[in-house]
């Protein structure tokens, strides 16, 4: 079966997105179904988004459920065979989406994703050298979360892991289809841009930047933990553990309170995690 504009469905997980996803939006075919997931109650932004786009169908979850669980619930909302996971700091060149349009034909994937146009920071990862080719179609071992297609009925209704708030829960969805056999592929003659950490409203830096150290250490350590085993989590991360507490207490004698509280979060969480705490920590962004 072939991806067209009629079996796809794109899917923008969004909060406090309003500076960034016009871009997006305006790169995407409008003739393309798309389903915005506000996490948040901004009633304005989606009636903003729903009166200047077409095809957009808006839902608010009245949290921030973080993208897992919000990438979650818009597949869920979705009636097409094929869903496209997509970063609101994303834009799509103008054949991005007709040149996966043609390769899909007759190919048989779970995980379908263009290529990066920054060569410094490539959008896979390969674990087999074997796996990868010059040019054109190629198998990986994992794509990152902010552009990827995916063929539903591959999945049996089990995508992103929910316990994970942010970080890495792309990385286990990747790693879960590898371990069931499934095929994951780059297509580089389809080119994307990614402007990196911009999905959020930059007057929350600070805020971001606590939650980002918070879920970075409180996800690897989840993530390790569930595939290779509490003893590696444990050892990959408690070098990192301890050094994240003497900083955070020198930061604060030496009064860079900013930097004492990030490397409090740090460490915090990885304690969370090691005690078998959920992912609770949220930004504030009010």
């Amino acid at each position: 079966m072939q991806i067209t504009k009629q079996n796809l469905t794109i899917i923008i997980v969004t909060v406090k997105s309003q500076n960034i996803i016009d871009d997006c939006l305006k790169s995407i075919d409008p003739d393309i179904k798309k389903i915005i997931v506000e996490n948040s109650s901004n009633h304005e932004f989606t009636k903003y988004l729903k009166t200047k786009y077409k095809n957009i169908e808006c839902y608010l979850t009245g949290k921030n459920l973080g993208m897992g669980a919000g990438n979650n619930f818009g597949i869920k909302k979705s009636n097409t065979r094929y869903v496209m996971v997509l970063n609101p700091d994303t834009i799509l060149r103008n054949d991005t989406l007709s040149q996966i349009f043609e390769i899909s034909k007759n190919l048989e994937f779970a995980i379908l994703s263009p290529l990066s146009d920054n060569k410094d920071y490539p959008n896979y990862k390969i674990n087999n050298k074997k796996e990868k080719k010059e040019s054109g179609l190629f198998e990986v071992s994992q794509v990152d979360g902010y552009a990827m297609i995916l063929d539903k009925q591959q999945f049996n209704d089990s995508f992103f892991d929910e316990k994970i708030f942010m970080y890495l829960e792309n990385d286990d969805l990747c790693l879960r289809a590898k371990k069931n056999n499934k095929k994951i592929f780059i297509y580089s003659n389809s080119l994307i841009s990614h402007l990196g950490a911009k999905a959020v409203d930059e007057k929350y830096f600070k805020e971001l930047e606590f939650s980002r150290n918070w879920h970075w250490n409180w996800s690897k350590f989840y993530f390790r933990k569930k595939h290779f085993g509490f003893i590696k989590a444990f050892l990959s991360g408690f070098f990192t553990f301890v050094k994240s507490i003497f900083k955070s207490i020198y930061f604060l004698i030496i009064n860079n309170k900013f930097k004492s509280k990030l490397y409090y979060f740090r460490a915090s969480g990885f304690m969370n995690a090691l005690l078998n705490k959920s992912s609770w920590f949220r930004p504030r962004l009010d």
